[in-house]
């Protein structure tokens, strides 16, 4: 994958956004739109009008990382446009990417142990 790995905070705005837009453009949406710090390290997904691209924005505490993908032979997965974002796992996000269906993963929930060993 592009992006580096690390424990981020993932989030996908739901409404598609005008793809003309930048580093600048997208991270004003995060600050106004969606309420978020664009430069708080979180991965900012957005989404084309038709589906079949995205957008991921990133601070990596250097500068702002803008990464582009458009999924050939059909669209992503998105859930259904509506205002404002949900939050994504790592797992959600590397399917996502890579043109899975994000929605049919889930972690396995364990119960914690009450003793070591």
């Amino acid at each position: 994958m592009i992006l580096p790995g690390g424990p981020y905070q993932i989030y996908l705005a739901t409404r598609p956004v005008d793809f003309r837009k930048q580093h600048a453009g997208l991270s004003l949406i995060v600050q106004e739109v969606l309420g978020r710090d664009p430069f708080s390290g979180a991965i900012f997904i957005f989404r084309s009008k038709r589906g079949d691209q995205l957008k991921c924005l990133v601070w990596d505490g250097t500068g702002l990382v803008l990464a582009y993908k458009k999924l050939e032979g059909g669209p992503f997965r998105w859930p259904k446009p509506a205002d404002g974002m949900i939050r994504l796992s790592s797992a959600q996000f590397s399917a996502l990417f890579e043109g899975i269906d994000w929605r049919a993963v889930r972690a396995e929930r364990r119960h914690r142990p009450k003793v070591a060993g």
